[in-house]
């Protein structure tokens, strides 16, 4: 018996994991960003988890806007990369409307202007941006100096 095929075989976004320096501002962020709960936290872990994240002490998950961020950080012995050396160029999530959009960018910028979080890369997110399909989008930094796209497409664009 064979499994399904690459036509068939369907998978979908579990989490998103998000390593920090800043474990508490960057959760703190993300469930009043996101408008997210900490669904659990751990501070042990199998020896595969071990293995693949060296060092790692605390993960925390926030479940937020349709999916989940594991937030976790590791150890001060542990040698992070370089500040400008992310592991993602960018994670782009769809809204329903351009008027979701906008309250999304304005989330942004409050909790910015708030002064209670500190950001890796303190810089405004984008304007909105229309393309030639109708597409609007726009591209903000987390805490951790991750860049994300949030984008609304419309119904007429969803095939391209």
């Amino acid at each position: 018996m064979s499994g399904p095929s690459l036509d068939t075989a369907r998978a979908s976004l579990h989490h998103l994991a998000v390593e920090t320096a800043d474990l508490d501002n960057c959760v703190a962020w993300y469930t009043e960003f996101f408008g997210g709960t900490v669904a659990w936290s751990l501070d042990t872990f199998s020896e595969l988890t071990r293995s693949r994240l060296p060092g790692i002490t605390r993960l925390t998950e926030v479940a937020a806007a349709g999916t989940r961020f594991h937030v976790f950080t590791r150890s001060a012995d542990y040698a992070r990369p370089a500040p400008d050396m992310l592991q993602f160029q960018h994670v782009c999530l769809t809204v329903g409307s351009v008027s979701e959009l906008r309250e999304w960018r304005d989330r942004w910028q409050r909790l910015y202007d708030s002064g209670r979080y500190v950001f890796a890369r303190p810089e405004p997110p984008t304007e909105i941006v229309i393309d030639g399909d109708g597409v609007s989008s726009f591209y903000a930094y987390d805490v951790n100096g991750l860049e994300f796209e949030f984008t609304h497409i419309p119904v007429e664009a969803e095939g391209r």
